[in-house]
């Protein structure tokens, strides 16, 4: 889509929260809960921390569509801590939130703090990240997790040629923080399509990680899916299992953040773009990591466009608010241990440097002028 339609859509969308919004300001909200106050419905935006470039824009977006169309907004981060995720929600269910959008730091933690939102009949919206062991998750809004792992494996498959019966090359798997359920979805998708040329010896983990399953995952993990920790962990495993001229040849990351410390340790050893730099997948498109993906030091990264996830959540917000029929795709794939939460998913989109003009920067996304192009 281009720049123009995307200002076009985004408008369209603002004014139709607007229209609707309108009309639950004149009338008691029960469906939404927060006691049938009159007036417009307090939304409380909770997003785990602003240290990731895409929590920034996920949590801002949200609130102008919101504000624009008339709702009230408290947008909180945490730092990363569940106990301050914890007090803010609590601060916002005494304050009358309505519903709530919650971007959780741990999927497992939350179950209590949502016993208090259902006993005032808060509706819950899990934001990209599932809410897990609580029936009090109404909605969960996020992109095909399992999908984004699948395009990663397959790019690194096409890239290496391991269909045509190349290699073998080094691989060196890593996945995201071990509280985020998401973090299982991406690296299950990814594992699905490597794990057979792992089995045949076309791709070799020098550093021994015992992956027989998707279900290891937890042994690559990175907590809290820190830059910092890619690049200490991908610093060992160089300095360990890579001496006497041996080179990786590929990298999964399932995230930017993971992909930048990785890139940050492979330049501190040497590794030269264009040369021996290996294989490295991401996801996000954060803009250090696009600027990585143009220099030649990451392959590629799995785009979710946080704006369109946001216009989807905006809707739920409010066909929750005026009691009508909010619109899910998926009513199968996500149980939470309690129950299975109705879902809608978004595509996500592979960018490489062939296209991020005609992705990231021809829809707005991204100016040239901050990519340098």
């Amino acid at each position: 889509m281009g720049k123009t339609l995307r200002i076009l859509a985004a408008t369209a969308l603002a004014a139709l929260l607007a229209t609707t919004s309108a009309c639950s300001k004149t009338r008691s909200d029960d469906n939404a809960g927060g006691g049938g106050d009159s007036g417009p419905a307090l939304v409380g935006i909770a997003m785990p921390t602003r240290s990731l470039e895409r929590w920034n824009n996920d949590g801002a977006h949200l609130e102008d569509l919101l504000k624009k169309a008339g709702y009230k907004t408290s947008l909180q981060y945490a730092d990363n801590k569940v106990d301050q995720q914890i007090t803010q929600l609590q601060n916002m269910i005494n304050d009358k939130a309505k519903i709530l959008v919650i971007a959780s730091i741990d999927g497992t933690a939350l179950a209590p703090v949502l016993q208090q939102a259902a006993d005032k009949k808060v509706k819950v919206i899990a934001y990209d990240r599932l809410i897990n062991a609580s029936p009090n998750v109404d909605y969960y809004a996020t992109f095909d997790n399992y999908k984004v792992g699948q395009l990663q494996g397959q790019f690194i498959v096409s890239k290496l040629g391991l269909d045509a019966g190349k290699g073998p090359f080094n691989l060196e798997p890593f996945a995201g923080s071990s509280d985020d359920n998401n973090a299982k979805f991406f690296f299950a998708g990814a594992w699905d399509v490597l794990k057979q040329y792992v089995d045949s010896g076309k791709l070799v983990i020098p550093s021994g990680k015992k992956l027989a399953s998707n279900d290891d995952w937890k042994t690559v993990s990175i907590n809290g899916w820190k830059t910092e920790g890619a690049q200490a962990e991908m610093d060992n495993r160089l300095n360990s299992f890579y001496t006497g001229g041996k080179k990786v040849d590929v990298v999964l990351s399932p995230n930017d953040s993971l992909a930048l410390g990785i890139a940050q340790s492979l330049d501190s050893h040497g590794y030269k773009p264009g040369g021996d730099w290996p294989v490295l997948t991401g996801q996000d498109a954060d803009l250090a990591n696009t600027k990585n993906i143009l220099a030649g030091k990451q392959s590629m990264t799995v785009w979710k466009d946080t704006r369109t996830l946001g216009d989807q959540v905006a809707k739920m917000v409010d066909a929750i608010s005026k009691g009508t029929a909010v619109e899910t795709n998926d009513t199968k794939t996500y149980n939470n241990g309690v129950k299975v939460v109705p879902s809608y998913l978004l595509p996500p989109v592979v960018v490489t440097k062939d296209d991020v003009k005609s992705k990231l920067v021809d829809s707005g996304f991204f100016k040239a002028s901050d990519l340098g192009l």
